[in-house]
């Protein structure tokens, strides 16, 4: 792989109302905040939120994404996160997956590792 292709990635921009009630979330996800940043005090803020090379952008501003997105994550650790939530994965055609909401109705469809 070449070094500009290691460094390529897609990053999803997903809307939130507050992004302190969105962080405690994410953060249950197993996802850190890389950082935050704000124009000034009091207007809407920016983050990044990681786990290993998963990366998710959070955003208060009303343009960069509508409400209710939808992300499709693989996570080497299903069972933990379907544990975490409450939840029991389904069976698909296509493996085991779960769907999660986030509180600004984002919807997280999360499935293990892909099959080999």
């Amino acid at each position: 792989m070449s070094e500009s292709a290691a460094t390529e990635q897609a990053v999803p921009v997903l809307r939130v109302r507050e992004l302190a009630v969105a962080l405690g979330w994410y953060l249950r996800l197993g996802f850190g905040l890389c950082w935050e940043h704000r124009f000034e005090p009091g207007f809407p803020a920016f983050a990044e939120v990681g786990r290993g090379s998963l990366r998710l952008f959070l955003s208060e501003h009303e343009g960069d994404a509508p409400a209710g997105g939808l992300v499709y994550l693989r996570l080497s650790d299903l069972d933990t996160v379907a544990e975490e939530f409450g939840v029991a994965p389904r069976v698909q055609p296509w493996g085991r997956e779960l769907e999660l909401t986030d509180p600004a109705g984002n919807r997280l469809r999360i499935s293990g590792p892909a099959a080999g």
